[in-house]
């Protein structure tokens, strides 16, 4: 028996080894910079960062001087002690113990104060994620906690689910493009009037001749008066790029950023002081299972895991370094559970802790942000 069971395990570990990528496609992705707040967990999926359909096959070292490493991913709950910039290095190993790849990051932790005394004023934009309103409540809850700054949300939506105070500009199958040039004549609310059946973008309006137009100052003029907000937050991109071809997404992406740039420049010009951070687009659940239930096969998970993977890359490259232009990246990407945070039948929309995730990477950007030189 003993004989048997030892082959069986030697036979399985050989099948192991045969689904693992080579070493070249595990692509590990990591942002240069992602962030911490004292008291809010904050963790790094292993399952989000490489290329690979079997993430269980893999081993994973993370290096830092706080946290600790669990099965699925890396994980702490920074101290008031931990403020400041702590070096990271995750390196991937086979079954064996070969390594693979390694890449490096820093997680940065802010005061728990940081922004105590002012007024925050933000403005919430993005698709079905944020017309959900779990993360932008999440973002609410953690900024009236104490020692922190006074807050104010920009924004025409208010869905019934959302707490005292939070609005935003979600909506559901919405991409960069839609926000550019969206117009509907005949707006529709739904029977609640909460919601909306049919809308035109926020940032468009009908011009002195009747046409449709982008006009983001008078957005902001008719929202805030002269008071313009500091931060615009943007997550988008699923429906930007879910239909693109996964072995080549990178024509449909170029699309997406021209929309994107296009958005984020007349905000620029609009309001010269405000900053624009952007989220990277979130993994997707783990589950095939969660992808045959919404979509019968057409769209299976590995496709759109692919899709993903080289869109956070291609966001990593086209946004990052511009912080001298008032333009950052949140790696929203990596503090989501590809499985607990997400139920078992949705593909891309995380149920109330993996919001809560967003939630909290977006709250502890902005808790640097407001740490810095405004």
């Amino acid at each position: 028996m003993r004989k048997r069971g030892f082959i069986g395990s030697l036979v399985s570990l050989v099948m192991l080894l045969r689904v693992l990528p080579a070493a070249d496609s595990l692509q590990l992705t990591l942002p240069p910079v992602w962030y911490g707040t004292p008291g809010v967990p904050v963790s790094l999926y292993y399952d989000n960062v490489v290329l690979t359909e079997h993430p269980e096959a893999l081993r994973f070292e993370v290096k830092c001087d706080l946290g600790q490493s669990e099965a699925r991913r890396w994980t702490v709950t920074p101290e008031d002690k931990d403020v400041g910039e702590h070096a990271m290095e995750v390196v991937v190993r086979d079954a064996a113990g070969k390594e693979l790849e390694r890449g490096q990051t820093r997680l940065r932790v802010a005061p728990r104060d940081a922004g105590k005394g002012r007024e925050l004023k933000l403005l919430i934009v993005g698709d079905s994620l944020t017309a959900a309103t779990a993360y932008p409540n999440e973002i609410a809850r953690l900024l009236s906690l104490p020692e922190n700054p006074g807050w104010k949300m920009y924004g025409q939506h208010r869905p019934a689910s959302a707490q005292p105070g939070v609005a935003h500009e979600g909506y559901g199958g919405w991409t960069w493009a839609a926000f550019l040039t969206r117009h509907e004549p005949k707006e529709e609310r739904t029977p609640d009037g909460k919601g909306w059946k049919k809308r035109s973008s926020p940032f468009v309006y009908l011009d002195g001749q009747g046409n449709p137009a982008l006009d983001v100052a008078r957005y902001l003029k008719e929202q805030g008066g002269e008071e313009k907000p500091d931060v615009v937050t943007f997550l988008l991109g699923i429906n930007d790029c879910f239909g693109a071809k996964p072995e080549n997404p990178d024509a449909t992406i170029d699309t997406m950023f021209t929309n994107a740039e296009k958005l984020i420049a007349a905000f620029r010009v609009a309001s010269p002081r405000t900053v624009i951070a952007i989220g990277l687009t979130t993994a997707p659940n783990s589950r095939e299972g969660a992808f045959q239930a919404n979509y019968k096969g057409k769209y299976p998970r590995w496709g759109w895991k692919r899709i993903q993977h080289r869109l956070v890359q291609r966001q990593l490259a086209q946004f990052g370094g511009r912080e001298k232009d008032g333009i950052y990246v949140v790696p929203t990407e990596l503090n989501v559970d590809p499985v607990e945070g997400y139920p078992a039948d949705n593909a891309v929309h995380p149920n109330a802790a993996g919001y809560a995730q967003i939630g909290s990477s977006f709250y502890s950007w902005l808790k640097h942000w407001m740490s810095g030189p405004q």
